[in-house]
This record gives C-alpha cells, sequence and structure tokens, in this order.
C-alpha cells in the first residue's frame, strides 16, 4: 500500500479541487491535453529509445489484444446469463476489456518496476490499448452508441495524428541516436510532471453517486477487470515459464482498472453514463489495493 499512496494522495487532492471554484470545470480536461501533446510525448522520447529489442519483447504487442479477446468474451457471457439490457452491454464491453494503460499503467509501473519498465509499458499503451480505442472502441460504439458512426479513414487518421503515437515513431527511430544532452534533459524534466498532473486530473474528474441497481454489474466489471483477467493471464504465464520484465510489466497493466477515456465515450454514446463513470471511478480506487496484490504475484 506504501507504493501507491502517494497516488491516493494526488488523487484525493484533485478530487479536494472540485470543491474549489476558483478552478473551472474544464480543468480535468485541460490537465488531460497537457499530458496527451507534452508530458507523455516527453516520457516517449526519454524512455522508449533505451529499448533493448528481443524475442521478449513481443508481450507488450501480443498481451494486449488477447486480454482484449478474453474480456469481451467474458462480457458478452456474463450479460447474457444476467440478462442486462443493450446499453449495459455495450457500456461493459467498451469498459472492461479497454484498461487505464497510459495515464495510471505508465506511473503505476514506473512505481513497481522503476524507469526500466516504463518502454514495455509504452508499448503495451500505444501498440495495444490504445489501437484498441480505436479500433475495437470505435466498433463498439458503432454498433451499441446513439453517437455518429466513425468511418475507417476516420479512425486511421485518429491514430496517426495522435501525439503520444507521432513521439513513439519518432523514438523508434531515433533509437542509438546520441541525443544532446540539453535534450535529454528537457525531455526528462517535462516526463516527470505526467505522474501529478494525471492524478490531479483524474481525481478531479471522479463522480462516485451512482444507482443501486447498477451495483452488480459495477461490481461483476470490476471483479473481471482487476482480479480474474490478471489472475488468468498471470497462470498461464508461470504455467509456461514465461517471467522476462516485459512480460512482468505486461501481466501489471492487464490489471490497470477501466479507461477514463472510454468512460467518457461511453457516456458520450448514451451506454450507461453513470455506470460507465463509476467503473473508471470505482476502478481507480480499488486498483489501489489490488495492483500491489497483483504485484506481489508476479
Amino acid at each position: 500500500m506504501e507504493t501507491v499512496f502517494p497516488f491516493f494522495v494526488l488523487l484525493l487532492i484533485g478530487m479536494a479541487l472540485q470543491h474549489i471554484h476558483i478552478f473551472p470545470a474544464e480543468t480535468d480536461k485541460t490537465l488531460n491535453l497537457y499530458v496527451i501533446y507534452v508530458a507523455l510525448p516527453a516520457l516517449i522520447l526519454q524512455q522508449v529509445p533505451k529499448l533493448n529489442f528481443s524475442g521478449n519483447i513481443l508481450a507488450p504487442f501480443i498481451m494486449p489484444w488477447l486480454v482484449l479477446v478474453f474480456s469481451a468474451l467474458s462480457v458478452l457471457l456474463l450479460c447474457k446469463v444476467m440478462r442486462w439490457s443493450r446499453e449495459t452491454t455495450g457500456s461493459l464491453l467498451l469498459m472492461v476489456p479497454l484498461g487505464n494503460t497510459s495515464f495510471l499503467g505508465i506511473p503505476m509501473v514506473e512505481r513497481f518496476f522503476g524507469s526500466t519498465g516504463v518502454p514495455y509499458a509504452i508499448l503495451y499503451d500505444q501498440f495495444g490499448t490504445f489501437l484498441a480505442l480505436s479500433s475495437y472502441g470505435s466498433l463498439i460504439l458503432a454498433l451499441y452508441g446513439s453517437g455518429i458512426k466513425p468511418t475507417p479513414l476516420a479512425v486511421v487518421k485518429k491514430i496517426i495524428l495522435f501525439p503520444p503515437f507521432i513521439a513513439l515513431v519518432a523514438a523508434l527511430y531515433l533509437h542509438g541516436v546520441t541525443l544532446p544532452i540539453w535534450l535529454h534533459t528537457l525531455f526528462a524534466m517535462t516526463a516527470k510532471s505526467m505522474v501529478p498532473v494525471v492524478m490531479v486530473a483524474i481525481g478531479f474528474q471522479m463522480r462516485l453517486l451512482m444507482p443501486r441497481d447498477e451495483l452488480i454489474p459495477l461490481t461483476a466489471a470490476l471483479t473481471l477487470r482487476l482480479l480474474i483477467t490478471p489472475v488468468v493471464f498471470l497462470s498461464a504465464c508461470k504455467m509456461l515459464h514465461f517471467s522476462a520484465p516485459a512480460v512482468q510489466v505486461s501481466l501489471l497493466e492487464t490489471a490497470m482498472p477501466p479507461m477514463v477515456t472510454a468512460g467518457a465515450l461511453a457516456s458520450i454514446a448514451g451506454l450507461k453514463p453513470r455506470l460507465s463513470s463509476a467503473l473508471a471511478a470505482y476502478g481507480i480506487l480499488a486498483s489501489f489495493f489490488t495492483l500491489p496484490l497483483i504485484h506481489s504475484w508476479l
């Protein structure tokens, strides 16, 4: 618990700032934009060029897609058995397979594994979760949502123009290139701002109230996301004797709570807005207890 306590404090600070009216209502969105356009690209440019490419590095590319398939099939089975509504099914199909592997995942990986684990977390997020949000997420929104249906061209454009993805391509191109010391210092200084900004932003946007009839879907979805899925993949990796650092980082990423961005998209699309928002909010709070547990089992 001591490992994640600073994150919890920053989260509480963000929640407290909701009640200080000198902060605009859009403060969380502004902070998120800073992370997307400045801090996260700087972190990527700082860490990814340090990667040592080997066969073990395949884990961050493959595991997020296996998690998506497992989670989506589990959600479909659960919703069919429980006879939940189409809106609830759509919400859970978006929220359970897509984890908060960037805003929360990368800081948590750095906390548990140090800076050496960060490049693997970035690969997991950008080549896994982000691409899944753009492709699989768009499909779920098109099938279950009530908003505008995205075209394939719009999805591809969104991926190509996403600032962290541009930074990732640049970082891979710069692998092995010696950069000026001042540039390394700039990337390091900017990257360090990511964790406090992210946690305050998440806390600022958290809303915890929800109706009682959605407590069962909430509990079931979080149990599947935070415990069942990581335990299944952790057990499989242990049986196959996979224990490289890239595998361990990927396993911790499978245990991240539902993605905040996915919750926002689900709400916009009319997919149980209160449930979707609560999954992101309560998931983050629960993860402060489940992540140390999953890490201790690695």
